[in-house]
């Protein structure tokens, strides 16, 4: 399959896009964009990462990543699928807890400008794009 899908969207194993990633690293432009993306991680998720941390070379490349202590990468490695979407396990805690961080947060939030909902959210709503990479097996 390579890094891109039929749409043009790198996607990783738990189904976050990679192009739409802050952290990937064609996406960073520069030490005033780490700052931006580690002060956005935090302001909505609460998670603190250090600037130098933040480079990731994307789920399906050798390299620096993110979350370095992704539970499901491993897995879907050793099991030789391309997402999880594949898995006969699908919706394990391994990937609950990558398909919930992000639209758990979204109610926490009154007005999230669209610019920063593109930016921190988007990439990371998997659910339904695993739901319907899914669907879309079952029906070939």
């Amino acid at each position: 399959m390579g890094d891109l899908n039929q749409s043009g969207e790198i996607l990783t194993r738990c189904g976050f896009r990679c192009d739409l990633c802050p952290a990937y690293e064609k996406n960073v432009s520069g030490p005033e964009d780490l700052a931006a993306i580690r002060s956005g991680w935090r302001t909505y998720f609460g998670f603190d990462v250090p600037e130098e941390q933040i480079a990731c070379a994307g789920c399906r490349n050798e390299g620096p990543h993110a979350d370095a202590d992704c539970p499901v990468r491993p897995c879907a490695i050793e099991r030789r699928m391309e997402t999880c979407a594949e898995c006969p396990d699908f919706g394990c805690g391994k990937l609950k807890s990558r398909m919930d961080f992000a639209e758990s947060a979204i109610p926490k939030f009154r007005n999230i400008p669209e610019r920063d909902f593109e930016r921190y959210f988007r990439p990371y709503l998997s659910r339904e794009r695993l739901k319907q990479i899914r669907r879309d097996r079952r029906q070939s």
